[in-house]
């Protein structure tokens, strides 16, 4: 069933009712902490793909109940965004939508930065090597706290030409947490197109994602949605320079009368529509977005705020080096610790002996994301294996 936004009094306020609400419907191990990695479903999401799997099953109408769902998932994205319901069209994995982003350009260059996860880069490469495009890197050097490169507003300034057209960026960094400042790139790319993943923060983090002209997320990690689904949204100028060239089928006018003639594509961001998706998934993603509204993203990222703080703080006073912001305002769920000391590799293997679950990310780095569930007991045993690392 569908779920409306309720008792968000303040920003970062809920009523505990509404929040006990939401933290009942999760059951992960205390212990996981790797939700950038992947984020464990609530009840509510494996309940409504399980109920639509029931109505597959007994040969339920795929039009009226099943594939019903889309618009209910597009309605939440497009509440939470702040993007039109017709700018926005869903996609199987952020992947996907950057594929759909890459190839819908033409001609220019595309700046990037050298450090980004691979999502970000292969789809730029691709198009690159179909002639399309041409991807120029930006890579900054290490940045002194973390080992790895900030895209900042002056990173993308000092790499500007007037060849390039669009600008790709994460929301959240995924090797170090750091956060965008999505408004500034906005401002410092003038009329170039703004291409945001922003798999690592939306649901979590309060951005104003209207400041992209293409953003893409996945509902598999801060979405707690499950694998499968996800969402691209297009501003006015998106829509207006970015070409349908992976559009399939199901992204043109009367799409099912099958009279084998080409038709023309359709209205808004469902001409980069290749073909149906999941039900399922559809159904998983608007249940876990509308969970998200059950209390809102700002009482979700506070939330999320005082416990990496917790972390931070902790790690800090043991003299563990961090390969993140401790900055609330420049971060989101991602805390970094680096090690100084034992090998991360051995403390890694600590950590998942005591239940404890992260991610190595590299020879000397651990990387740690929590989510609203995550409690103070589990900070305090994570924080106290990860003193070996000074």
């Amino acid at each position: 069933m569908s779920r409306t936004p309720v008792d968000v009094r303040a920003e970062g306020a809920v009523s505990p009712q509404a929040m006990s609400g939401y933290l009942a419907q999760f059951s992960e191990d205390p212990g996981y902490l790797n939700f950038a990695s992947y984020g464990t479903p609530s009840r509510q999401v494996v309940g409504e793909s399980q109920r639509l799997m029931e109505l597959a099953a007994v040969g339920a109408d795929s039009t009226t109940q099943l594939h019903s769902m889309d618009n209910r998932a597009i309605a939440a994205a497009s509440r939470l965004s702040g993007f039109a319901h017709s700018s926005i069209s869903l996609v199987p994995s952020t992947s996907h939508g950057l594929f759909q982003f890459a190839f819908g350009l033409t001609g220019g260059e595309v700046l990037v930065g050298a450090a980004e996860f691979p999502a970000n880069l292969y789809p730029w490469w691709r198009a690159q090597e179909a002639g399309r495009i041409t991807v120029r890197l930006m890579d900054a050097g290490q940045h002194a706290a973390s080992g790895w490169p900030f895209v900042t507003p002056e990173l993308i300034r000092a790499h500007l030409t007037d060849a390039i057209t669009a600008v790709s960026v994460s929301a959240v960094d995924f090797r170090t947490g750091f956060r965008a400042d999505l408004p500034a790139i906005r401002e410092v790319i003038g009329d170039r197109l703004l291409i945001v993943d922003g798999i690592q923060g939306f649901g979590v983090a309060d951005m104003p994602w209207t400041a992209a002209d293409a953003l893409v997320v996945g509902g598999q990690k801060w979405l707690r949605a499950g694998w499968g689904c996800g969402f691209l949204a297009l501003s006015d100028r998106g829509l207006e320079r970015l070409e349908n060239t992976l559009g399939g089928w199901t992204g043109v006018h009367s799409p099912t009368q099958y009279d084998g003639l080409e038709h023309a594509p359709a209205d808004g961001a469902r001409r980069f529509s290749i073909t149906n998706g999941s039900p399922f998934a559809s159904g998983g993603l608007a249940s876990g977005l509308e969970l998200v509204e059950s209390v809102g993203v700002p009482s979700l990222e506070k939330r999320i705020a005082d416990r990496t703080t917790r972390l931070i703080e902790s790690l800090r006073s043991s003299g563990v080096a961090l390969g993140s912001p401790p900055e609330p305002n420049r971060r989101a769920g991602i805390v970094v610790a680096r090690s100084t000391g034992a090998p991360a590799g051995r403390v890694h293997g600590q950590l998942a002996a005591a239940g404890i679950t992260t991610t190595l990310h590299a020879p000397d780095r651990i990387r740690l994301s929590l989510h609203a569930t995550t409690t103070d007991t589990a900070i305090d045993e994570a924080s106290s294996i990860l003193k070996g690392l000074s």
